[in-house]
């Protein structure tokens, strides 16, 4: 029986559908009366009454015959049409959630899936394609590996040192900075730079500390001088010894960079903004001409070679003041000794080195990308590939904390004499490895080792200046 709402019959349907009645198909365009026998069709909503056993409506239980007489209807053919189910969403009451069909959930779960994977994919992509950088460009930098038996034999780090809970939250890296002009970075070349680079593992700060270069202290061989002496004579191992039994560490890594290296940082980074001395100028621009001339067979008042550079090698410095230098300029500036005193020469340097580490956390991959071509060749190392991955991955949230000098203002001597030699005293050593303690690992109730003891005792005995008490 076709229901008013049914669709209309398929052009291409063959025969005439009979009705259940018995009466035959009505003419077209005409609407077929209704199973009731009454002229209208039942009232909206009312389901239609069934017509009685022996009128077109099979016995109970029964199944009723397909229109067109046969058994089954033909293949491809449509049939005796049942009532269409209504399947317009029906409005929900007032406050129930509203649920999307079983499918569309499917659908949206499956699309999902997919965006999630890809996400993953991209992902993973980046991280090979920066380690792949990463590999082609530390593959320049000239690594030094120190075993574990080297770390033991060679660095002097205390046991009580190596063990301490304090400084597991720490790692602490020796910067060398090396004046070098043939990229030598091993021993036999001075080390104007001597710093301390302390990570606190948590919290991400990197807080520097100087070792003044002229300080007077044990070379790690119970034999004293100055401290950038060790660098000179035992390379990178001594010096990190040196400062492991003098200062109470556990520095197990170093990195060195010559000078020339550092030139070409600060120009990839768009040069620093310095507020230059007037009294400054006259040594920057010496230095500047050392560092890009040659020697032109005379010496200085002090001894020292001067120096000619041919036109055009550099750019003077011509006035005081807040100013951007270069790298040959700025390099200069850190290198300035005769202004102040090593102290304010280490300020000098760490104010640079500052700078440049603030702005190179901002720059883009290209220009990180001139930076590692142009120092990582100028650079030695005991970081493995993997630990300078595992550094570079949280440079975004490294922040340089407070900077300082060693010895600490109040107890130092920068003028001290060793016979004929000026040297800076620490007055005294265990004053000092007990403020320093403080400053880096916020220990303040560090009590120095017994091999800090016995060298403060010696330094004291050297300089002739000893510690009173506070």
């Amino acid at each position: 029986m076709q229901d008013y709402n049914d669709n209309k019959q398929d052009k291409s349907r063959q025969g005439t559908k009979r009705l259940v009645s018995g009466q035959g198909q009505p003419p077209q365009g005409q609407r077929r009366r209704p199973a009731n026998g009454q002229g209208q069709p039942q009232a909206q909503g009312q389901r239609r009454r069934p017509a009685p056993n022996g009128q077109g409506q099979p016995p109970q239980g029964q199944k009723r015959r397909p229109a067109n007489g046969q058994g089954q209807p033909p293949r491809g053919q449509q049939g005796q049409q049942r009532q269409r189910p209504n399947t317009a969403s029906k409005p929900a009451p007032k406050g129930a959630p509203r649920t999307a069909p079983k499918a569309g959930k499917k659908k949206t779960k499956k699309k999902s899936w997919k965006i999630a994977l890809f996400v993953v994919e991209i992902f993973v992509i980046c991280i090979l394609v920066g380690a792949c950088w990463v590999m082609s460009k530390a593959n320049k930098i000239q690594h030094i590996k120190i075993t574990e038996e080297e770390k033991k034999e060679e660095l002097a780090i205390d046991e009580n040192i190596a063990e301490s809970e304090v400084l597991k939250g720490y790692r602490n890296i020796a910067l060398f900075g090396v004046d070098s002009r043939d990229q030598q970075l091993d021993k036999s070349t001075r080390t104007d730079t001597i710093m301390i680079a302390s990570i606190n593992l948590d919290t991400k700060e990197v807080q520097l500390v100087s070792v003044y270069r002229d300080t007077w202290l044990n070379l790690s061989t119970d034999s004293y001088n100055k401290a950038n002496a060790a660098y000179s004579r035992g390379g990178y191992k001594q010096a990190m010894a040196m400062l492991n039994m003098n200062l109470d560490l556990d520095v197990e890594d170093f990195v060195t960079i010559g000078f020339d290296g550092l030139i070409d940082v600060i120009d990839a980074v768009g040069g620093v903004e310095i507020d230059v001395k007037q009294a400054e100028i006259e040594h920057i621009n010496s230095y500047q001409i050392s560092m890009v001339g040659h020697p032109d067979g005379t010496t200085n008042a002090k001894g020292e070679p001067n120096y000619v550079a041919d036109p055009g090698t550099y750019t003077p410095v011509s006035r005081a003041g807040v100013q951007t230098l270069n790298g040959l300029q700025a390099t200069a500036y850190a290198r300035v000794r005769y202004v102040g005193n090593d102290l304010e020469r280490a300020q000098r340097q760490r104010t640079v080195l500052t700078k440049v580490a603030q702005k190179a956390m901002t720059l883009n991959p290209a220009t990180l990308n001139k930076i590692a071509n142009a120092v990582f060749p100028k650079v030695m190392t005991s970081l493995s590939l993997s630990e300078i991955l595992e550094l570079l991955k949280d440079i975004a949230s490294y922040e340089i904390g407070e900077t300082t000098g060693f010895p600490f203002d109040g107890y130092i001597k920068p003028n001290g004499r060793v016979g004929s030699a000026s040297v800076v005293v620490p007055v005294d050593l265990e004053k000092n490895v007990s403020l320093l303690h403080e400053f880096l690992f916020d220990d303040s109730d560090y009590e120095p080792s017994e091999t800090v003891k016995k060298c403060s005792k010696k330094i004291a005995s050297d300089t002739g200046v000893s510690y009173s008490g506070e």
